[in-house]
């Protein structure tokens, strides 16, 4: 990441072991270190999502070493956009800060075929979203 990050986004799901892992990742992978990434959950596993792992490795990015984080409430406060997925009310709400929520399937315990759309479809609105920041991202 470069010294000066333009802005910073928390992705947050229930368990931090897929869709906020995904976004995180792509995110970090296309925003070239011009975005701080964060990502955490309300109820965090215990693992990332093998299935997830295995479907962002297909696209070049390595997610095994990533641990799901517990969601505080520093987190949300130090991030310009806050971006949830599915975590409902558990998320700190602060006045001022950009807040999305992304309705996208969830992949516990589904296969890697299963995983593909959502990993597809997040990596297309972190595009979006980059675009939404004027931040050019990677091809």
């Amino acid at each position: 990441m470069s010294d000066n990050p333009e802005s910073s986004v928390l992705f947050v799901c229930v368990h931090n072991a897929g869709r906020s892992q995904m976004g995180a990742a792509f995110l970090s992978h296309l925003g070239a270190g011009r975005v701080e990434v964060r990502s955490a959950g309300s109820a965090p596993a215990g693992t990332v999502n093998p299935a997830v792992v295995e479907a962002m490795r297909e696209v070049g990015i390595d997610i095994s070493a990533e641990t799901p984080k517990i969601l505080t409430v520093e987190a949300v406060r130090s991030s310009d956009v806050v971006i949830t997925m599915g975590c409902g009310d558990a998320c700190p709400y602060f006045p001022g800060k950009r807040y999305l929520d992304w309705t996208l399937d969830d992949p516990a315990g589904q296969g890697v075929d299963a995983v593909r759309p959502i990993r597809d479809e997040i990596e297309r609105r972190v595009r979006a979203l980059l675009t939404e920041l004027g931040i050019e991202s990677r091809a």
